[in-house]
């Protein structure tokens, strides 16, 4: 039995390529987040959530490798420009100190929004038959999912 492969249509690549993009900038906007909270997180919670803040923000770095390669793999340019980054994500950082309590909701408000803009950049891949963009989108959109679960806990 043989498979007759299909190429992936190259009219879908800049679409493709664009949401990936997107989902590029708000993954880089949540790691520096993260990272930021790491370090300035304080209270009685102070260990756990440091270990939990560097635990995403590593987690979002090696992500954002995985956006990037699969954007050049379809021929794009993964957009590094930091504040193209934070023009074209929707997830925006906060100026200000905050509460660990705050620290927390605006890091979950992050991964919920992450969550959904992997899903509609899965869907635009699914479209074009991109199954390979799609399954990226599915696995990152669990990992957002299970920290937006894990942040979510903690203001209960």
């Amino acid at each position: 039995m043989t498979f007759a492969a299909e190429k992936l249509d190259t009219d879908g690549r800049p679409e493709i390529c664009a949401a990936l993009n997107t989902a590029l900038a708000e993954t880089a906007v949540s790691t520096m987040m993260a990272q930021n909270f790491h370090w300035n997180v304080t209270g009685m919670n102070f260990a756990p959530l440091h270990q939990m803040f560097q635990g995403i923000y590593e987690d979002h770095f090696a992500g954002q490798d995985d956006l990037a390669e699969r954007i050049k793999a379809l021929d794009g340019h993964a957009d590094g420009n930091l504040a193209r980054m934070l023009e074209r994500s929707s997830i925006v950082e906060p100026q200000v100190d905050m509460t660990s309590t705050d620290l927390i909701a605006t890091l979950l408000n992050a991964e919920e929004i992450l969550a959904a803009t992997l899903k509609a950049t899965g869907e635009i891949a699914a479209n074009y038959g991109d199954t390979i963009t799609e399954d990226l989108c599915i696995a990152r959109g669990q990992v957002h999912e299970k920290f937006a679960w894990m942040l979510r806990v903690h203001l209960r």
